[in-house]
C-alpha cells in the first residue's frame, strides 16, 4: 500500500500568526519542528496501517520546512520549489490514499491563517463554481487521478469547509479557531497522537473512500487581491477578463488548473 502526504503549516497545532510560516526568526523555526513532529505521526500511523511506501511532499512557502534528520526515517521526503504540480507533487495513479497535514480554510473564509495557495495573490479561487480552500483544488487533484483522501489535519474551520467533500475521511481537529490569528490548540503530544490514530484509521479502510472528483472540463475563475495583479494576468492570451479583479482560464484537466494557479501565484511576485 502506497500512502501520500502533503503537508502545509497553518493548521499544525500552536501555530497561529504569519510569522511562524515565514522563515528567518525563531517562531519560524519552532513552528517548522512541530509541524515536522505532525507529519512524522501521519507517516506511524499510515505504517501502523500496514502501508508499505509513504511519500511526504512540503508544501508550504518555499517548501522546504520539514527537518529531514527529525521525520520518520521510513518516509521520503519531496522538498524545494518550483516543482510540478505544487502541494502534490510526486503523487500519481499508484498511490492507494492521500493525506493532508496541516491544512486550513479557503481564502476570505473564518480560521486560522486562511488563505487559498498564496495569500498576496488571491482573495477567491473556484473551480466551476465551487468556492476552493488548498484541500478542495488537490483533493481534486488527487481524485482525478483515482485517490481517495482519507485524512486531514487543522483546525475546525478546515473541518467546516472541506470535511464534507470527503466522505469516509478521518479529520484530526487539533486547534479551535477564536481568530484569523488565534485559536485555542491541543498539546503538541496530544495533536501528534490524533493525527497517528487518525491517520491509522483513514489508511486501514482507504478501499472504502471514493475519490472527490470535480468533473471537467474545468472553468477557473481568480479573484485577485489588487486590480494591477489582474491587469498583468490578463495580459496571457487566454484568460478572460471577468471583472476588475477576476480572471478566468479553461482547463481540461485538474493538473491544468493547479498549474494556472501556480502559474499566476509565481507571477504576482514580480508586483510585491
Amino acid at each position: 500500500m502506497k500512502v501520500f502526504i502533503s503537508a502545509d503549516i497553518e493548521g499544525v497545532a500552536g501555530v497561529v500568526t504569519p510569522q511562524q510560516g515565514s522563515p528567518g526568526n525563531a517562531e519560524y523555526e519552532r513552528a517548522r519542528r512541530l509541524m515536522t513532529e505532525e507529519v512524522s505521526a501521519a507517516v506511524a500511523g499510515a505504517f501502523d496501517a500496514g502501508a508499505r511506501e509513504v511519500v511526504v511532499n512540503d508544501s508550504h512557502g518555499p517548501m522546504t520546512n520539514i527537518l529531514p534528520d527529525l521525520l520518520d526515517q521510513r518516509a521520503e521526503l519531496v522538498l524545494g520549489r518550483p516543482k510540478p504540480t505544487y502541494m502534490c507533487a510526486g503523487l500519481d495513479a499508484s498511490f492507494d490514499a492521500v493525506m493532508f497535514t496541516g491544512y486550513h480554510s479557503g481564502a476570505g473564509q473564518h480560521g486560522v491563517l486562511s488563505h487559498t495557495v498564496n495569500g498576496f495573490a488571491y482573495y477567491g479561487i473556484r473551480v466551476n463554481g465551487i468556492d476552493c480552500a488548498e484541500a478542495t483544488l488537490y483533493g481534486a487533484y488527487a481524485g482525478s487521478l483515482g485517490v481517495p483522501v482519507v485524512m486531514l489535519s487543522g483546525d475546525d474551520r478546515m473541518k467546516a469547509q472541506c470535511g464534507p467533500l470527503f466522505g469516509g475521511a478521518e479529520v484530526a481537529v487539533v486547534k479551535t479557531a477564536l481568530g484569523q490569528r488565534a485559536a485555542r490548540a491541543l498539546s503538541p503530544t496530544n495533536a501528534q497522537a490524533m493525527i497517528r490514530a487518525a491517520a491509522k484509521a483513514g489508511v486501514e479502510r482507504c478501499k472504502t473512500v471514493k475519490p472527490y472528483i470535480i468533473q471537467g472540463p474545468y472553468r477557473l475563475e481568480l479573484d485577485l487581491t489588487s486590480v494591477t495583479l489582474a491587469d498583468l494576468a490578463s495580459g496571457i492570451p487566454v484568460a478572460e477578463r471577468v471583472s476588475p479583479r477576476t480572471v478566468a482560464f479553461k482547463a481540461d484537466t485538474m493538473e491544468g488548473v493547479v498549474g494556472w494557479i501556480g502559474a499566476i501565484g509565481a507571477m504576482s511576485a514580480t508586483l510585491r
